[in-house]
């Protein structure tokens, strides 16, 4: 199978992204992920299925938008998560740098194992990857499990693995009153960040509960109920404290 031929399976298509990297972004979504995020506003993402393309179909869809991007757009793969398709963005990322379209891929990095054959594969699609938006969602491994229903190691080992190629990233951190918004875990996060060398910009993101309609219609329970949104002020401290110089001003 030639690389243009490698299918993968995609949830949704968004022509004009604004926050998923820089510049305005075509957003690819990707069917299928490991976690079970207590707060995710995509469940139904998580189990297989999807639209089905070849990677030369779906960058030629993609290709189409290129006049609104400008110089600092381009092509976003998220999730779901589109780590466990690797082959599929790594195809489809090869077709755009190919032809000097900027790369992003959105991920929580679960899949991610430092072991040969999974490396081999990962290093193929950093290539062809200009950046890594990385979603750490705590930092505490005990409570990573309790919110995801996995280990974080793997995630923070993917950080360093990315961060010692060089490739640029962006960490993102949902802060949940409550659950991820504690000063302690908030200053480890903000040391941890700033042993990667690579880290370009650090955003919070404010939990809200505008996937929570998704649940209730695939009749998941929602373990979140009640919860509120984080004020400006919880926002702009929880700002402060993952800042670091390297990047203060980004």
């Amino acid at each position: 199978m030639q690389p243009c031929d490698r299918i993968g399976y995609v949830h949704q298509l968004e022509s004009f992204g604004s926050v998923d990297g820089p510049g305005v972004r075509f957003v690819v979504f990707m069917q299928g992920c490991a976690m079970r995020c207590r707060y995710c506003h995509n469940p139904e993402t998580w189990a297989a299925g999807g639209k089905t393309w070849t990677a030369q179909e779906l960058f030629d869809r993609v290709r189409r938008y290129r006049n609104y991007w400008g110089k600092q757009g381009g092509i976003t793969v998220s999730g779901g998560e589109p780590l466990l398709q690797t082959e599929f963005v790594t195809a489809l990322f090869g077709l755009a740098r190919a032809e000097g379209i900027h790369t992003a891929l959105d991920t929580a990095g679960q899949p991610f194992v430092q072991e040969a054959a999974y490396l081999e594969k990962f290093d193929a699609l950093m290539d062809v990857t200009n950046l890594v938006i990385l979603d750490l969602k705590e930092i505490d491994e005990r409570r990573h499990r309790a919110l995801t229903g996995h280990t974080n190691a793997n995630i923070l080992a993917m950080a360093r693995y990315v961060a010692a190629r060089g490739i640029p990233l962006w960490i993102r951190h949902v802060l949940v009153p409550g659950l991820t918004d504690d000063e302690q875990g908030l200053r480890r996060m903000q040391a941890f960040i700033d042993t990667l060398d690579s880290v370009e910009r650090v955003e919070v993101l404010p939990y809200h509960t505008l996937g929570l309609q998704k649940w209730r219609k695939l009749r998941m329970d929602y373990s979140l109920e009640g919860v509120r949104t984080p004020t400006e002020e919880e926002m702009r401290r929880a700002q402060e404290l993952l800042q670091t110089r390297k990047y203060a001003g980004s």
